[in-house]
């Protein structure tokens, strides 16, 4: 850094050169002196006019002569310059440039390592029980049924203050899973009917403050775990009935895997920001395609007189109802303030937050087969 860049010459007065005097190895003070100073050292700061000799800051000036930092106030920001040619005012410290931060790598959101040991474990227990005997599958969905009315009634309570009746839903969940598999959608629409009766009446030996609120909550949650889920039970009754859960299973799998993978490698476009901000149109894409193509090889493969055609669009059906499903109970989740309906599952939330694909997708798959294959 050149001279100039610290501005411009002193101007007279500032302490003056009688004021200064000798100081050692230098030229006696004087015209003379003033100019060959001036030559050979860096001009002094412009700074307000100092005071005559006797204010507080004479011993500031004797300490400059003198060589020695004048004792000030610790809040005053000015600081002492000594005079003298052989001493230069200290370089500005300079910015040191700091290392930029380390990328940071993608993360997938979750503990992929117990989600993935977890949805093993539950698919072993389903496709064991799925072969084995069909009422032991029965028997799994109730469970299922009455853990996700369990997870949803206490959210419903824990966050709105909402009471929906546990012990009448849970009972004609039960009632409503087992009936559709024995008589069908007649029996299912029956114990949907009497559930809700028994919502109603049993809401009645509470306080009638919050009565409508409360019953209304009841029935809607047992539409929509129990009567949405005996369309599986529905799906069991028929001859390939095992094959057929098989195939819905595996779609509903594969759509939310592939909206998962592509989502998160390719994902830039939010779907649907205000309910799932995690979710992505390529997201979509993927889970289409995906499903699309597990459907083509299943219902070829595993379903009496399926076409593969019949997959693609069983496979189109399914992605849409699933992703659908999802943002549903996303609605849901956003309503009450949290993030997973319960902590069960380790790496995936909740049972319910598994069962949100599968619900609506039920009677859509029930649906379609039955359209394309006959009810068996």
């Amino acid at each position: 850094m050149n001279d100039s860049s610290w501005g411009a010459p002193p101007q007279a007065g500032y302490w003056g050169p009688s004021e200064r005097g000798p100081v050692q190895g230098a030229a006696p003070a004087g015209p003379a002196y003033d100019a060959q100073y001036a030559q050979q050292t860096r001009p002094m700061p412009i700074v307000p006019d100092v005071p005559d000799f006797g204010s507080d800051q004479d011993d500031d000036r004797r300490a400059a002569r003198q060589g020695v930092p004048p004792l000030r106030d610790q809040t005053s920001p000015a600081p002492a310059f000594t005079a003298g040619p052989q001493q230069q005012n200290p370089e500005p410290m300079q910015d040191v440039p700091q290392p930029a931060p380390p990328p940071q790598k993608k993360s997938a959101g979750r503990d992929l390592g117990a989600a993935i040991g977890v949805a093993l474990g539950l698919g072993v227990v389903i496709v064991v029980s799925l072969f084995l005997v069909k009422a032991v599958f029965v028997g799994v969905v109730v469970v299922a049924v009455v853990i996700g009315l369990w997870e949803l009634t206490k959210r419903l309570d824990e966050r709105k203050g909402i009471h929906a009746p546990l012990v009448p839903l849970a009972a004609g969940g039960a009632a409503m899973v087992v009936s559709g598999y024995a008589w069908g959608a007649d029996g299912a629409w029956v114990a949907m009917a009497l559930t809700a009766l028994a919502v109603l009446v049993w809401r009645m030996a509470r306080p009638p403050q919050d009565y409508l609120r409360d019953v209304t909550a009841g029935v809607f949650a047992a539409f929509y775990v129990p009567f949405l889920a005996t369309f599986v039970a529905m799906m069991l009754a028929a001859d390939d009935g095992p094959w057929r859960v098989l195939t819905f299973l595996i779609l509903t799998v594969v759509s939310d895997t592939g909206a998962y993978a592509v989502g998160w490698r390719f994902g830039r476009r939010k779907l649907a920001p205000r309910i799932s901000p995690g979710k992505t149109r390529e997201g979509l894409a993927g889970a289409v395609a995906f499903a699309m193509a597990a459907g083509a090889l299943c219902v070829h493969f595993l379903i009496d007189d399926g076409a593969w055609w019949q997959g693609l669009l069983l496979g189109l059906a399914v992605a849409v109802s699933a992703t659908l499903g999802d943002l549903g109970e996303s609605m849901i989740k956003r309503d009450l303030g949290i993030k997973d309906m319960g902590t069960l599952l380790p790496g995936h939330g909740g049972l319910m937050d598994r069962l949100d694909s599968l619900l609506p997708t039920a009677p859509v798959a029930w649906l379609l087969f039955v359209v394309f294959v006959g009810s068996g």
